[in-house]
């Protein structure tokens, strides 16, 4: 079948049909554009900014609280492992009770979860606080795409998947730069509170702007556009990419702090640099993908791109001022993928499924992050940050390989 332009037409008819099918159309969340579209961005950043603060502030966990490298890794196990065995329930979830309750309801557990997370005396806590936070991930992807399909047209929903998307990136920025500022002036605790309490006003917001969820719709059969084989092709590509971006999330600070002899601030920095590199990435890429023809071959050549962004890194040891471009170019390929894929699932995706698609290709993503680190920690601890960037670059490649069908009539034509 032929993805058609209006196929995302017939999702927003699963969220409630026009006037012409006999069933009253979905009211679009009030003001919707530019308020719902930052409050959706503001969800995604929420949604994953206890792990890049774990990040951000990794040289001073790993001080105060006494904590490995290994550990520091599972804190990033625990948060997505969590999520990606959440995600399929959730995106069901999502689908049955609607957008906003699961809206409000990721903002409440990101502070709950951040608030723990401040709390911590060690390493058990701190593991607990994170998990909780992956039930918040597997809640993000499903309940914006949602009311993404729900609240805007379709020739626009690719850009706003984008900037909704690159969230995420903004979450990476705020916890690299500002709150690692004020991590330095009141304490990395006071700088977590500070987090847990503007997720809970969001929250708020969430319950203020959409609209309630209307009844449930059921489900359409599922559209021969996009196939369980292709969601299953599209998860095992997230899954690698997930591999290689969380490593570098997880350990690009404590690389720079402790091999490359920067200062804490200066690391927490190439968060903030890859974070913003991803904002653009995302928007940018997402844009493209919403033209006709594009998403389809953009996830492998963006898992291409993300290869060298890897050897970069593994070249700062020779030449420490390449982590700079590294992580401007991890940002720029590797964290856009992500972006490009849940394009590509919103275009395609049967009426009724978005949820549930959306959810299993996270779920992949979020099993990488969960896997990512670990390897990569341990391969460090034996080996050295050298032979750890070439792993990542390798998940970076099998990724590019894994999406190369995906270019094929198998996902249909855009």
């Amino acid at each position: 079948m032929r993805v058609r332009r209006d196929s995302e037409a017939e999702d927003a008819g699963a969220e409630g049909a026009g006037p012409e099918g006999g069933i009253p159309r979905r009211p679009r969340p009030r003001g919707a554009g530019t308020g719902v579209t930052v409050l959706l961005t503001s969800a995604m950043a929420f949604s994953m900014m206890q792990l890049f603060l774990i990040g951000a502030l990794g040289p001073r966990l790993v001080g105060e609280l006494g904590l490995s490298r290994t550990v520091l890794g599972l804190t990033t196990t625990a948060g997505f492992g969590a999520a990606a065995l959440l995600s399929p329930v959730a995106g069901r979830l999502v689908d049955r009770v609607g957008p906003r309750r699961c809206l409000v309801a990721l903002l409440l557990l990101a502070a709950g979860s951040l608030a723990l997370i401040g709390a911590a005396p060690g390493a058990v806590v701190l593991l607990s606080a994170v998990a909780l936070g992956g039930l918040a991930q597997a809640l993000a992807n499903p309940a914006t795409n949602k009311v993404i399909l729900a609240g805007f047209p379709a020739e626009r929903r690719g850009a706003v998947t984008g900037l909704k998307q690159s969230g995420v990136q903004v979450g990476a920025f705020v916890a690299g730069l500002p709150l690692s500022v004020l991590a330095a002036g009141v304490g990395w605790r006071g700088a977590v509170w500070t987090a847990a309490g503007a997720a809970a006003l969001a929250a708020g917001w969430a319950a203020r702007v959409l609209p309630p969820d209307p009844p449930r719709v059921a489900a359409g059969p599922r559209s021969a556009s996009l196939t369980r084989g292709a969601v299953g092709r599209l998860a095992g590509f997230s899954m690698l990419l997930g591999c290689g971006i969380a490593s570098v999330n997880t350990y690009l600070a404590l690389f720079g702090a402790q091999r490359l002899g920067l200062p804490p601030v200066a690391a927490a920095a190439l968060v903030a640099v890859l974070g913003v590199a991803g904002i653009g990435g995302r928007v940018g890429w997402s844009r493209a993908a919403g033209r006709p023809g594009r998403a389809r071959a953009l996830p492998g050549l963006l898992a291409a791109g993300a290869v060298g962004a890897a050897l970069l890194l593994a070249l700062a040891l020779v030449l420490p001022l390449l982590v700079w471009p590294a992580a401007v170019a991890v940002g720029s390929f590797a964290v856009s993928a992500n972006a490009v894929s849940m394009v590509l699932v919103l275009q395609s995706a049967a009426p009724g499924r978005a949820g549930a698609d959306s959810a299993l290709v996270s779920a992949g993503f979020f099993a990488g992050f969960a896997v990512g680190p670990p390897l990569f920690g341990a391969l460090v601890s034996a080996c050295g940050y050298g032979p750890g960037w070439l792993l990542v670059a390798v998940e970076f490649a099998a990724a590019a390989v894994v999406a190369v069908p995906l270019r094929s009539r198998e996902i249909g034509e855009a």
